[in-house]
């Protein structure tokens, strides 16, 4: 079955690119294209049935962290790659706090383009190498909360913090389902309950917030 895959870019130029590197992997697909986050919103109400978007951050009307929020909330299954020139630490952390599953740069080489979509599919988070390093910059600083942002009472169950810790290491659904000796399925049923108690997005979230609750 193809992996099924949206390019949004307010670039034409650009978007060709990108497809020119999907186009040697017979995996993949594109459905659509859109030239922003509103006619990407526009689009998928008309057919979410999708696996993964490639999207752009800087583009007229609503850019792309906005409309990955937006995605995040209507589309969960909907996996997003920020696919950019930009690897400003504000950019990577405001994609990260959307809900973005991956963050590369757009001069990355169609090989890599396809094993970053493979690992973000299989619940990896692909990143270049040079944003790996800030975002784990990012996650190490020292967090302030603000009045929203107090410890909480937070209540998962011991399997769940197996799972998170798992997830902390950066192993993939994969990985964690094997080293726990449960099924794929099962892993996928309680990171959802997971995010859903810790109420984040991505696994990211999901580990910044339970270190900072002390739940791993």
């Amino acid at each position: 079955m193809k992996i099924k895959i949206a390019i949004v870019d307010d670039n034409s130029f650009l978007i060709k690119t990108v497809e020119e590197k999907l186009s040697f992997f017979e995996n993949l697909e594109v459905k659509f294209k859109a030239m922003n986050g509103a006619i990407l919103l526009s689009q998928l109400e008309e057919n979410y049935n999708l696996d993964l978007i490639l999207m752009d951050i800087e583009m007229p009307e609503m850019n792309g962290i906005e409309a990955t929020e937006k995605v995040k909330q209507k589309y969960p299954h909907i996996k997003i790659i920020m696919l950019t020139v930009f690897d400003n630490d504000e950019n990577i952390f405001n994609a990260i706090k959307a809900g973005a599953d991956g963050y590369l740069l757009k001069e990355i080489n169609a090989g890599d383009l396809h094993s970053g979509i493979l690992e973000t599919l299989n619940g990896g988070a692909a990143m270049n190498p040079s944003i790996a390093l800030k975002t784990l910059k990012l996650l190490r600083n020292p967090f302030v909360p603000n009045d929203n942002d107090k410890l909480e009472e937070i209540k998962l169950t011991e399997r769940e913090v197996d799972v998170l810790e798992q997830l902390s290491k950066g192993l993939s659904y994969k990985s964690i389902a094997s080293n726990l000796m449960l099924s794929t399925g099962t892993i996928r049923k309680h990171i959802e309950n997971i995010y859903r108690k810790l109420q984040v997005h991505n696994k990211l979230e999901a580990v910044q917030k339970a270190k900072r609750n002390n739940l791993i």
